[in-house]
């Protein structure tokens, strides 16, 4: 049956120009033809890595509806073949807990196509593949990387008894691993969250992993009467020096690989950085204190000359027996007391990361909040200033020059073709809304916030007519109430922001302007902060204007002109984002 949660699979093809993702339930890839149902049983999910000798997947088994990992070999040299073979014979031999189960027919070949580049017509390429249990969880190495300044001795003893009995079973079948390092050691995942803290990571299964590098004892014989003789490989940092000079290898080669691996596991320090020029000796007792006499152990573990080493494992444990005894519980395999600093530290640790992210959290709202102020003040600065500006130009062309009257005397005419019972007479006003209306646009264009396309002559253009025709509907609307005078206002300040160039939303940033604007203005004369001939004096009856309508006007469009400035914030950084979280794109 297929996976019961997924709904692609992956092609293992390296040469498949589509690998992912693959229909779920389909047998060939629809990319390159390769089988997508291996051995007519697993199925391969995800990709989990690649290397430059071998490709990670994670495959479903149909048989026992597990995952499992297969490992795809891409080199095809004759040693790379050779170690791969090897790898398969040794897994599919042991049965141990601390080893990865492989089937007796988890080794086998994938018939492939080569389909690289525009060349349909390359030929077929047959691949090695190893299927064996997938571990949940994560390696030495890993671990190293969350404890830089080294893990506790109780950890680290755990691990090596561990590991002594992994290797004893492989040297009973006698093989030697070659390769022990902190990459190839890994902690099953506990069952659950309560192991953890009982327990610690001490006190968590170790499985030893890549058996690539395996060597049948004696020599150059073969692994298995069907595997091809071992090949030499070197880890920099653990491997002894007979396995560097390609010498025989014996039991004491994987002790003093892994007594490098513990010490590098105790001091968070590669091997090779504590090493002593002159003899070769680790030099890092002083970097990890410890129980002498383990600490004694794992110097004899890592003795240059092989004969100085412990010679089997048997003789390995019963050190560590007795090294325990002595300790009388001050190494504990998974000590309580460790797994509770350990929880604390995971604690402590996450705390940190939320505190961090909580501060980031912090400092952008408050930039953010920053930037929109200093945004909005700016806009309201210069829409101000703007409708000042604006407002003193108009009165200066329509009181103080032959400018205003002819002008009035032309758009009366004009209405009263168009409105013959029109029952109002335009004056000099109407320079004064006119440029207001374009001092207002062009000073609020001129600030370029909230993302603007500065299109001076579109926002002047709109924000003087719009100002003039609603400065005709204001003088309508006076003679009954100068509060509908402001409703009609709001007219103004739509087309206006209308004309601004905003990049996105132009109508919501209208809507919400003018009717914030207008809104406010009619909360202020609620309140009565205008006296109660303020609005009066934007309809002067001569063309003589006194002092106190000179600057009524003039502060009138000047706090107009903010007022939209400050509303546009509000729609730019609060209304807009909030519709967007919404979903209103």
């Amino acid at each position: 049956m297929p996976h019961p949660s997924s709904k692609a699979v992956h092609c293992i093809n390296p040469d498949c120009p589509r690998p992912y993702p693959q229909t779920s339930g389909n047998n060939f890839c629809q990319s390159c033809g390769t089988s997508l149902r291996l051995k007519n049983r697993y199925v391969p999910l995800e990709g989990l890595g690649s290397g430059g000798f071998a490709s990670i997947f994670t495959v479903w088994d149909t048989e026992t509806e597990t995952e499992r990992v297969l490992k795809l070999l891409l080199e095809t040299s004759p040693k790379a073949v050779k170690l791969f073979e090897q790898e398969a014979w040794v897994l599919a031999r042991l049965r141990h807990s601390g080893v990865p189960r492989v089937e007796p027919d988890g080794y086998f070949h994938v018939q492939t196509q080569n389909f690289s580049g525009s060349d349909r017509n390359a030929t077929a390429r047959r691949l090695p593949c190893l299927v064996m249990e997938k571990i949940h969880g994560k390696t030495l190495e890993e671990v190293l990387n969350e404890h830089p300044q080294g893990c506790p001795q109780e950890w680290v003893f755990s691990w090596l008894s561990q590991a002594v009995e992994i290797l004893e079973e492989l040297h009973r079948c006698q093989i030697i691993h070659r390769d022990i390092k902190p990459s190839n050691l890994m902690l099953r995942d506990p069952e659950s969250p309560q192991v953890l803290l009982s327990k610690g990571l001490g006190g968590l299964q170790l499985v030893t992993i890549d058996f690539g590098g395996v060597k049948q004892m004696g020599g150059g014989e073969a692994v298995g009467k069907d595997s091809p003789s071992s090949t030499r490989l070197i880890s920099p940092g653990y491997s002894p020096p007979e396995q560097i000079v390609g010498g025989q290898v014996v039991p004491a080669t994987d002790f003093y690989a892994l007594g490098r691996t513990c010490i590098h596991l105790l001091t968070g320090k590669y091997p090779a950085e504590i090493e002593d020029p002159m003899t070769g000796e680790l030099r890092w007792r002083h970097i990890s204190p410890i129980a002498p006499a383990f600490a004694n152990l794992l110097d004899d573990m890592v003795r240059s000359n092989v004969q100085q080493r412990p010679v089997n494992a048997g003789e390995v444990r019963s050190r560590l027996k007795e090294i325990y005894a002595r300790s009388k519980g001050k190494i504990a395999l998974a000590p309580v007391s460790q797994a509770i600093v350990e929880f604390c530290r995971q604690v402590v640790m996450v705390g940190a990361k939320k505190t961090v992210s909580l501060a980031g959290f912090m400092f952008g709202a408050i930039a953010q909040i920053v930037v929109a102020s200093l945004d909005t003040g700016w806009e309201m600065v210069l829409g101000g200033v703007g409708g000042c500006a604006g407002a003193i130009g108009g009165l200066v062309l329509g009181y103080a020059s032959p400018i205003g009257p002819e002008v009035a005397s032309f758009i009366n005419e004009g209405l009263h073709q168009l409105i013959p019972n029109m029952t109002f007479a335009v004056g000099p006003e109407v320079l004064l809304f006119g440029f207001a209306g374009l001092g207002t646009a062009i000073g609020l264009t001129d600030a370029g916030s909230f993302r603007q396309q500065k299109q001076y002559w579109l926002s002047g253009l709109m924000g003087a007519q719009g100002y003039l025709l609603a400065g005709l509907c204001w003088m309508e609307a006076t003679a009954s109430s100068g509060v509908q005078g402001v409703i009609l206002g709001a007219f103004a300040i739509a087309t206006l922001t209308i004309g601004m160039g905003l990049r996105s939303h132009q109508l919501v940033h209208a809507l919400v302007v003018a009717v914030c604007s207008t809104g406010l203005f009619l909360f202020l004369n609620a309140l009565s902060i205008f006296p109660g001939t303020f609005f009066g004096i934007l309809m002067p009856s001569d063309a003589t204007l006194g002092w106190l309508q000179v600057w009524g006007s003039v502060a009138f469009f000047g706090l107009l002109g903010s007022a939209i400035g400050l509303c546009l914030g509000v729609s730019h950084y609060l209304v807009v984002p909030l519709l967007r979280w919404l979903g209103w794109k």
